[in-house]
């Protein structure tokens, strides 16, 4: 190969290499920008209220009766529907009645013979005493005869009640309303045939009413003691009255795990319905304000307990002091103060002074003019 060949060869790779050395020396280095990181954060209030919590409800009577035949037998009528109002004494269910007369009939036929040899042996006692008078008969058969009128007399008497008895179921046969009030439910229909104490038809009283809420189990102590109870319609959510709770269920509902509380509902709320949604709202204070963060805001190193402050859209590190637990918030007593904000996710991911972006808030001109200078060195 000559020198000619040769150099022919090398010139063009001369060319490139001094290309890229050109390129390499005319672009600028890539800055590199710190991360900025997005985290949740809250800004700190101090409040007085220890306990604020609402549970929904559902307005009842206070008293509702379970209504049953006191005698069993097939349902002939029904004359009453859910919501119709009643009167005490008004009939809602009937049943049909005839064997029971039959057997009222069965008792009165058996009071007529009692009465019958009643009669008879008292005619009997008479004229023996009118003998005994005339010394006819001995003292022994007067007292036989008067013995046979004391046992007819008893028949007699025993036949009555009977007779009573048989009368009474007879009467059984219709189920009358033993309060004023409302049909909240009818659980039994025409022809069904129910057994004496069947509960067949349900009437709630009119007059007082109370919400009947279930509270979980890890708030049962804390609000059994609150007095300030407040209840608010769903339908009229702007007008709120005083309650009162009467009474706290000592067991928890098999199904729901939850612990029954009835609260009454003042006589001043009169737009409140039978089957209406409720609301009832427990407040309770404390002596002094209290800051409370969420649990997930605490940072633990080397046994101290810190919080993430949010300065100029960087992250400091504050130690504070934790005054208890409040549900799921934790209380501060030192450390911080009101106003601040404070990381409440991500706390194990920062660093001193590290830029963040609060979720829910635009991003900061800072942020965003680091972002686009990245982006156009990426390109």
């Amino acid at each position: 190969m000559t020198d000619f060949t040769r150099q022919q060869q090398i010139y063009p790779l001369t060319i490139v290499a001094f290309a890229v050395a050109l390129l390499a020396g005319c672009s600028k280095p890539v800055e590199k920008t710190e991360e900025v990181r997005p985290v949740r954060a809250v800004v700190l209030a101090a409040s007085d209220v220890a306990v604020d919590a609402e549970f929904s409800g559902e307005v009842r009577a206070r008293v509702e009766s379970r209504l049953g035949f006191r005698v069993g037998g097939k349902i002939v009528a029904r004359k009453v529907d859910v919501g119709t109002v009643v009167k005490k004494g008004q009939v809602l269910m009937q049943l049909d009645p005839q064997d029971l007369q039959l057997a009222q009939a069965q008792a009165l036929a058996g009071l007529r013979s009692a009465e019958t040899n009643r009669d008879l042996a008292q005619a009997e006692l008479k004229r023996y005493q009118e003998l005994r008078a005339k010394n006819f008969v001995s003292a022994a058969v007067l007292d036989a005869k008067d013995a046979g009128f004391k046992a007819a007399q008893a028949n007699v008497d025993a036949a009555h009640a009977a007779y009573r008895g048989q009368s009474n179921q007879a009467g059984y046969s219709a189920l009358v309303a033993d309060i004023d009030g409302v049909v909240t439910a009818v659980d039994a229909e025409v022809g069904q045939v129910v057994a004496a104490g069947t509960p067949v038809v349900r009437v709630a009283k009119q007059g007082e009413k109370e919400v009947v809420i279930g509270l979980p189990e890890d708030k049962v102590d804390s609000l059994r003691r609150v007095s300030d109870v407040q209840i608010r319609l769903w339908a009229d959510p702007q007008r709120t009255v005083p309650g009162k709770i009467r009474e706290i269920s000592p067991v928890a509902d098999a199904a729901t795990r939850t612990y029954t509380v009835k609260v009454t509902i003042p006589d001043t709320l009169d737009d409140a319905k039978l089957g209406m949604t409720a609301v009832v709202q427990f407040n309770a204070k404390t002596a002094a304000p209290q800051i409370k963060v969420p649990l997930t805001a605490l940072f633990y190193e080397k046994s101290a307990t810190s919080v993430w402050l949010v300065e100029r859209n960087a992250v400091k590190l504050v130690p504070v002091m934790v005054g208890g637990a409040v549900g799921n918030d934790i209380v501060l007593s030192s450390g911080v103060k009101a106003g601040q904000t404070v990381v409440t996710a991500g706390v194990n991911l920062l660093k001193p002074g590290q830029q963040v972006r609060i979720l829910g808030q635009d991003m900061p001109a800072a942020a965003s003019a680091s972002a686009a200078a990245q982006a156009g060195s990426a390109k």
